[in-house]
């Protein structure tokens, strides 16, 4: 694939309409991207063409209309398949989102083999949707959740990962990419730690997705989920890839039409997998988009947007330490483009509203990870987080904005 030069750079970053908006009077700058990214043009015109051209339901139906959504819908499975690749497209589970797939392994899979004394491993710095669904399965079984430690750069600490792994281990979950930090952990590492001793492994990918490639066949883990709004698809998209003997022995989590072989009052029998796990009218139009913006970035190439963000990374870190109290909120030598930063003397919101104010969007919070700012002794954190339509003008803007706010607030 052809290198990201600023000339394309700039040759895709027209194809988002977002992108050209001014906030407050000034170009918008974006730098919310782990959050939800900006969609190219294409992806919108799949979602409006959808409604505009052939909005029909999915599955059984055999009129034109039907016939042509399910051929698109079904699209998106094919696209995550390759996207992930993934050994079948029967191993993809269409979800709206990281949360409801690690909700339902949580339940499908897990809680039916839960018992007292469990143990359900994950990191300090998983987002709440892979400590909280465990912890509520874990609670009604009388099991427990633990957390792997991590050092102050925001890395796993994978020996004493591998020191909880016990005989009552049933499950690890971890996330590939944190959001808060945007540490890459190494998780083939520990997929071959936890097989050793016969755990299966969820590894969250919402924030691997847009940056890396990623290969579930060579990880050789049990489940992998994602958010597709991350991937520049649209709200209320996602997946969940599971291996073939998980999806087979797992009853299903929701019940309705479409996830039925057959329904009388006297019990019902289920659709194989992975329809079985796909109850009721799905996002249709969504992973319609979802499918466009798979598309999307694999006519760019995934490592030709890793090495972009390579340099936009390098050069954010470059800019932030001429930054007057700024400190940066983990420094792992493994990172994707996010960073969690504090301004001395000054909360993370105030940063947050006073850079809107510049024309420069970046979240602020906790960022569905308490745990790990209770690590680090921080409230909040304000967040930049970086797509490869970003630029090093944009970055040069944030610092400039910042150096602003820091002198209104003195």
């Amino acid at each position: 694939m052809t290198a990201l030069d600023e000339s394309r750079v700039m040759a895709l970053r027209a194809q988002f309409p977002q992108l050209s908006r001014r906030v407050h009077g000034k170009p918008l700058v974006y730098f919310d991207n782990a959050n939800t990214a900006q969609k190219p043009q294409s992806v919108i015109d799949a979602v409006s063409g959808y409604y505009r051209e052939c909005n029909g339901n999915v599955a059984r139906a055999v009129h034109t209309l039907g016939s042509e959504a399910t051929e698109l819908y079904e699209g998106a499975r094919d696209a995550i398949t390759r996207l992930l690749n993934a050994p079948s497209r029967d191993q993809i589970v269409l979800t709206s989102g990281t949360t409801q797939a690690i909700n339902l392994v949580a339940y499908s899979f897990l809680a039916p083999r839960l018992v007292a004394g469990d143990e359900i491993l994950v990191s300090h710095m998983e987002h709440h949707a892979n400590i909280v669904p465990w912890q509520l399965i874990a609670e009604r079984a009388g099991a427990r959740v633990i957390a792997a430690p991590i050092n102050e750069a925001g890395e796993l600490l994978l020996d004493e990962l591998a020191a909880l792994i016990s005989p009552r281990t049933r499950l690890i979950g971890i996330t590939h990419v944190s959001n808060a930090l945007g540490t890459i952990n190494p998780v083939a590492e520990v997929v071959a730690l936890a097989k050793a001793r016969g755990v299966p492994v969820l590894v969250d990918g919402s924030q691997a997705v847009p940056h890396l490639a990623v290969d579930v066949t060579a990880l050789d883990c049990d489940f992998y989920v994602f958010t597709g709004h991350k991937l520049f698809g649209p709200t209320g998209t996602g997946a969940l890839y599971a291996r073939r003997e998980h999806l087979a022995a797992m009853p299903p989590f929701f019940g309705g039409g479409e996830m039925i072989r057959t329904v009388s009052f006297t019990g019902s029998t289920f659709a194989d997998p992975p329809h079985r796990f796909e109850a009721g009218t799905p996002n249709i139009a969504g992973f319609i988009g979802l499918a466009e913006a798979i598309r999307f970035v694999e006519s760019i190439g995934i490592n030709a947007i890793a090495e972009r963000e390579r340099v936009l990374r390098d050069a954010a870190l470059e800019r932030f330490a001429g930054v007057e109290g700024f400190r940066l909120i983990g420094q792992a030598r493994q990172r994707a483009p996010v960073f969690s930063f504090v301004i001395d003397g000054v909360h993370a919101h105030d940063v947050a509203t006073l850079l809107d104010f510049e024309g420069v969007a970046v979240r602020s919070g906790h960022h569905c990870a308490h745990p790990l700012m209770q690590f680090y002794g921080v409230p909040a954190t304000a967040r930049v987080s970086l797509a490869f339509y970003n630029t090093i003008e944009e970055l040069d803007v944030f610092v400039t904005a910042l150096e602003r706010v820091r002198a209104r607030l003195r």
